[in-house]
């Protein structure tokens, strides 16, 4: 039987005094699913009797996930829990390699609610309506394998313009206390609604959808406690009062100047293996959507996940959103989705929203902060394009009904001075949801008359899907967004654009004045007649007075029979490919590898996995790795995309020379610099490296999903003990890694330096892999452990 037509044995009904068993569905997809709540209660007694310590509120999400309470080690930033989320949740672009992994365990059905959602293969060209279509046909190999597995696999799929994976769990699937995991990185979006939501690579979802506990190294708890209220240009100045259908609201607030307050303090790599978790009195000024911003970007500072405590505004846009019955239940278990009086965070931050002013951040990094005041300062003195050539807002991050609002009401303004954007301007709604109820309401048309240009409900421009006409490749250019991510070449593939991140409200003003140095707070622009005006306060609704519009039905439930369904893969397609096994361990020590690139500083997924046009090759992992680590900088030389080819001696492209070692024989590694992997959760970074023959990456330090995939992928993650021995090595030096025969968690490994006049250099090396994952490492993957054990 479908486990869509029956409950496992691990989701109970909620049983509370207010419900009295009453079974409240996971979401209105899944009917027959019921949220969890008395599994979070039963553990939550286990661990309190355990521990006998207050709980922060992400442990007691965490922990109420814990597939045995009982016997689990738990030690913050140590232990590994094996836990049991809610659901999955795949993008296209990273659904198709997960889909074919599954395939390959052999498997009928999904354990877990379960949903793949198309969003990333649209670019952004002339307008929605033509781009959607365009990308219907360009795709439609990919959207036919995606849509079909998922009808096998009894998988809800979102077709090409329902909107953006986050969007769509926001508004649909999200609920207060649950633990979900998703293939993308902004998958922490959804603890706007209280969930503990991270990203993961594909392997990981294939593990939850196979009814394996999922394993996450204990996290640590960050507390930034929030004070005072915001308001003026970092949310509406005005209060607004509007009747809706879910009772009062009383004002509308955004949250983008918070994460961006919070990513200058902690870096890009300050909140790796921890929790954000907001509380304190300054969190009941936050919109539900708006704190569903802050937790999206809490990927830009390495956290494991972000999340908010359950309040009002969550209660008031799940029923806004049509689910009655899941913001009654959460109100009913309100005492275990707030942290315990007394709880200890490992570091906690203070923020107060009455003196935060508004932040731009970048270029080139999401952690550059710096506050409006000081924002032409910073233009001039560090030389960075003073002309704003786009202005672009939307994305997962900041396309609520609320961020169009507000960015509507500046838009208006301007429009009311007989004036229009100078700067391009480009509108993404985040869902059909979304572009639906502003066009019904007007904002769409506003932003129009000023001058945008509304694009497809999907990534676009954000992920580099965008077909870039206004600016040559290599022209320095700057351009500002209401996106989370803005690392060198993101958006446009032009690493000479300066890319910078806002609100939505200051990137639309700044369109109108075409100038970075332009203060929409102090500074005035020219009406039509010359005359002098400053625009006022933002403002709009937090939630639509007439409530939702739902658009067009762009949801494929899983059908009742299945067996029928045929999954065609066409072994000479180029866009998918079915995966074979990975070799198994040798059971000996590596020796004498060569070094195919030293890394030299900053180097992301995208550095690694490029995006954009090579999207289209997620679904074949051969073609695809022909983008392998091709943006990474050569220490050597200080170029991307040119090595040293051991066997020929000339500099060649990195995949062209990994393919030649391939081909005789040589593994080899890749040494890098600080936080290795930051950005997207894209498994093909770990992918690619180990189709082309790679063994080990060792680095000064990973960040965490990247290392976990390339835990997966049957590779060694390994970081120098001591960070400095990164310069001991020599780019044509080889490597050998001695201790893999006594492999065990917490003993570390010697790289053995080989220099070229015959002496070595023993480096100690450290590794996390505890007994599970070093079983992955000898089957060659843990999708062939997964086989073994399914075998046994």
């Amino acid at each position: 039987m479908s486990p869509f037509n029956r409950a496992p044995a691990r989701f109970y009904a909620i049983v509370t005094s207010d419900f009295s068993g009453k079974k409240v569905p996971i979401s209105n997809f899944e009917r027959d699913r019921s949220i969890n709540y008395k599994r979070i209660e039963d553990n939550l007694a286990v661990i309190k009797e355990r521990l006998k310590r207050p709980l922060t509120l992400s442990e007691k999400i965490v922990y109420g996930h814990l597939d045995d309470p009982v016997n689990q080690d738990i030690v913050r930033g140590t232990s590994y829990l094996r836990l049991r989320p809610d659901r999955v949740a795949l993008q296209d672009a990273t659904a198709q390699m997960a889909l074919l992994q599954f395939i390959s365990a052999g498997l009928s059905s999904v354990a877990v609610p379960t949903t793949v959602h198309c969003d990333h293969l649209i670019e952004a060209q002339i307008g929605g309506e033509q781009d959607l279509a365009r990308a219907k046909e360009l795709n439609q190999e990919v959207y036919n394998f995606l849509a079909s597995t998922s009808a096998k696999y009894n998988i809800g799929f979102w077709k090409p313009g329902s909107g953006i994976i986050h969007q769509i769990i926001l508004e649909n699937y999200a609920f207060p206390g649950g633990l979900m995991i998703g293939t993308d990185s902004h998958t922490p979006n959804a603890g706007g609604l209280g969930m503990v939501a991270v990203g993961v690579g594909g392997a990981d979802a294939v593990d939850v959808m196979a009814d394996i506990p999922w394993e996450l190294k204990c996290p640590n708890v960050i507390g930034v406690k929030l004070t005072g209220s915001i308001q003026g240009w970092t949310a509406p100045k005005g209060m607004v009062s509007v009747q809706l259908t879910v009772g009062w609201r009383d004002s509308v607030y955004a949250g983008n100047d918070v994460i961006l307050k919070v990513a200058g303090i902690l870096t890009v790599k300050g909140g790796t293996g921890a929790i954000i978790e907001y509380f304190g009195p300054g969190v009941e000024s936050l919109s539900c959507t708006g704190m569903a911003t802050i937790c999206n970007m809490g990927a830009e500072i390495g956290a494991t996940t972000s999340l908010f405590p359950f309040n009002r505004r969550m209660s008031g846009y799940l029923s806004a959103t049509r689910r009655d019955e899941s913001a009654a239940a959460s109100e009913a278990f309100a005492h275990n989705l707030r942290a315990d009086e007394g709880a200890e965070y490992d570091q906690v931050i203070e923020i107060n929203l009455s003196e935060l002013e508004p932040h731009i951040n970048g270029p080139f990094t999401p952690d550059l902060a710096t506050p409006l005041s000081k924002f032409k300062t910073a233009v001039v003195e560090n030389n960075w394009p003073a002309e704003l050539k786009v202005g672009l807002i939307g994305s997962c991050t900041n396309s609520s009904y609320e961020d169009m609002s507000r960015a509507a009401s500046i838009a208006k303004q301007g429009i009311e001075h007989g004036i229009k954007t100078k700067s391009l301007f480009t509108v993404t709604p985040g869902s059909e949801q979304i572009r639906a109820t502003i066009s019904r309401d007007g904002q769409e048309e506003v932003l129009k008359d000023a001058g945008g240009v509304v694009l497809a409900n999907a990534c676009g421009p954000c992920i580099g899907q965008w077909d870039r006409k206004d600016v040559k490749k290599g022209e320095k250019n700057s351009i500002i967004t209401s996106y989370n991510r803005n690392f060198t070449g993101r958006n446009d593939a032009n690493p000479a654009t300066h890319a910078f991140v806002a609100s939505p409200e200051i990137v639309t003003a700044m369109a109108f004045a075409g100038d970075l140095r332009f203060n929409p707070i102090t500074d005035t622009l020219n009406d039509a007649n010359g005359k002098p005006f400053k625009f006022s306060d933002p403002n709009g609704f937090e939630l639509p007075p007439k409530g939702y519009d739902p658009g067009q039905d762009t949801y494929q439930a899983p059908p009742e029979s299945r067996m029928s369904i045929q999954i065609a893969v066409d072994p000479n397609s180029q866009r998918l490919q079915l995966l074979q096994p990975f070799a198994k361990w040798d059971g000996k020590d590596a020796e004498k590898l060569p070094i195919l690139i030293k890394v030299k500083g900053k180097c992301t997924t995208d550095h690694i996995s490029m995006a954009g046009p090579w999207l289209k090759y997620r679904g074949h992992l051969d073609n695809i790795s022909n983008n392998m680590l091709i943006g990474a900088v050569n220490a050597e030389n200080d170029a991307v995309n040119s090595v040293k080819n051991v066997l020929t001696g000339k500099y060649e492209a990195v995949p062209d020379v990994a393919r030649q070692y391939k081909a005789k024989g040589k593994n080899w590694v890749v040494i890098g610099d600080e936080n290795y992997g930051e950005g997207s959760s894209r498994e093909h970074a770990a992918l690619e490296v180990r189709h082309l023959g790679g063994t080990a990456v060792v680095v000064k330090s990973f960040a965490r999903i990247h290392e976990t995939n390339l835990k997966k992928q049957g590779l060694l993650p390994l970081t120098f003990a001591d960070p400095s021995d990164y310069d001991k090595i020599n780019p044509f030096d080889t490597v050998s890694i001695i201790g893999l025969t006594t492999l065990a968690p917490g003993k570390p490994l010697t790289l053995q330096v080989n220099k070229a006049d015959g002496s070595t250099v023993d480096i100690t090396v450290n590794h996390t892999f505890n007994e599970n994952q070093i079983e992955w490492f000898k089957a060659g993957s843990a999708l062939n452990r997964m086989a073994e054990q399914t075998k046994a």
